[in-house]
């Protein structure tokens, strides 16, 4: 497996993969998936920031992606980014996720940024918050049943790594 940047070309497998985490799970809360000319936009406007959007490769393709972006537009958070990674299904527990997020830490430590935030959407998502844990975030907060997707209720934990 290769952590590389995103290009153009992966955007159709990005859009796939985050496809089928917004119609079947509960790491993001939105239900409807962006066409790919939105997640091009998307893509364009996070790179044209400053910002990173990685892939996980191997012989097989596109394994699982993430970025970081801004956490809040204010400019008092400037050095405060917030990471997304998501793992083509039926490759999830393999490492694909941390090594991701592993590589994404070590980006935004180069870009000069202070503090990284995961916000994780469901509460029983263990598995995103032990990749976190992993990598030394710290649980600092859960906003209680603030989302509500595929019939039920969600909390978003809040985990922050000082970079």
């Amino acid at each position: 497996m290769e952590i590389m940047d995103a290009q153009e070309v992966d955007l159709p497998d990005i859009q796939a993969i985050y496809a089928h985490h917004v119609l079947h799970g509960t790491g993001t809360f939105e239900d409807v998936p962006p066409s790919l000319e939105e997640m091009e936009a998307r893509f364009a406007a996070n790179r044209a920031a400053g910002f990173a959007w990685l892939v996980a490769r191997d012989e097989s393709g596109i394994l699982g992606f993430g970025y970081y972006g801004p956490f809040r537009a204010r400019v008092a958070y400037r050095y405060t980014v917030e990471d997304s990674v998501y793992v083509r299904d039926g490759v999830r527990g393999q490492g694909v996720g941390k090594a991701i997020v592993a590589a994404l830490l070590e980006r935004a430590r180069a870009g000069g940024f202070k503090q990284m935030l995961a916000l994780i959407g469901d509460s029983e998502n263990t598995a995103s918050i032990g990749v976190h844990a992993s990598l030394g975030f710290t649980q600092v907060g859960i906003m209680r049943k603030v989302g509500f997707k595929l019939e039920r209720w969600l909390d978003v934990v809040t985990m922050q790594k000082a970079l």
